[in-house]
């Protein structure tokens, strides 16, 4: 059993490596394959899983993110991506240009919070995926309840705008934000709160929608927002994110919180590439 988990070892290890001369991968990723004894599956090339787990992707943030640069154009925002494969078949030698094929994949990409809040330009932005509403807790796997696509808690800093006199209509039309006030986005007082969004997939790229502030049974920021700038505010927390693009080019459809990150994320009925081209 020792030398058979040592054989495995190397061999996890060697497709590490191969997958390590894919331009993007900057470090070498965990790799685990399943079967055991490995020489039985080794000799054929069969394999009946595969996980890769690939750190320190860098992602590129929005290019212009309403009208100011975001943190990510000074400071490195950075994704982790994934994958989940059944009946693998290659060579056990795994060189980095020898394909590989694999049935049922899922193929992901994540980022975190912090990296998210730098896209966003939110610096402390914190997600959170809510329990149910009629249970207590934080949304884990003792609330039943691992991932969500809406409904996702945001909490995190943003700059109330002032709201000045509007001189052309003021006095002539009934009290209305849009009427009576001029709003200047991204100047004002900082407060801090936390919403609901909606996340989903628009071509290739993750979508944010903010659609209310969060008042539910979860920790949340309880920051005061006159009515006349609701919808600015929950604006600062929504927009399209470039992820960068998933393993092997699977095409992404989900998009998902679990826990405090976020994914995005497809699927592939079957798949054959080559480690370079992770």
């Amino acid at each position: 059993m020792t030398v058979d988990t040592v054989r495995a070892g190397r061999s996890e290890h060697r497709l590490a490596t191969a997958l390590e001369t894919s331009p993007r991968v900057a470090s070498e990723p965990e790799v685990t394959l399943g079967g055991f004894p490995y020489f039985r599956h080794a000799q054929d090339g069969r394999f009946p899983g595969l996980t890769i787990t690939a750190r320190g992707i860098r992602a590129a943030g929005p290019p212009d993110l309403r009208g100011v640069p975001t943190t990510c154009d000074t400071t490195p925002c950075w994704a982790e991506l994934g994958v989940r494969a059944d009946e693998v078949r290659g060579l056990a030698d795994w060189r980095s240009r020898a394909p590989l094929t694999m049935r049922r994949v899922t193929a992901s990409a994540k980022l975190d919070s912090v990296n998210l809040g730098r896209m966003l330009d939110i610096t402390d932005l914190s997600v959170n995926t809510p329990a149910p509403a009629d249970r207590a807790g934080g949304g884990g796997p003792g609330d039943g309840l691992l991932e969500r696509s809406s409904g996702v808690l945001l909490t995190g800093t943003v700059t109330v705008p002032p709201m000045r006199p509007n001189p052309r209509t003021d006095g002539l039309y009934p009290p209305s934000a849009k009427d009576r006030f001029i709003v200047k986005p991204d100047t004002g007082q900082p407060v801090r709160v936390s919403v609901v969004v909606d996340l989903s997939v628009v071509d290739g790229q993750l979508n944010i929608a903010a659609t209310d502030f969060y008042r539910g049974p979860e920790e949340h920021a309880r920051g005061e927002v006159p009515p006349e700038i609701r919808q600015a505010v929950l604006q600062r927390f929504s927009g399209r994110v470039p992820y960068p693009r998933l393993p092997w080019g699977v095409v992404p459809t989900i998009a998902n919180s679990a826990g405090s990150d976020v994914l995005i994320s497809g699927k592939a009925a079957v798949l054959t590439a080559t480690p370079d081209q992770f």
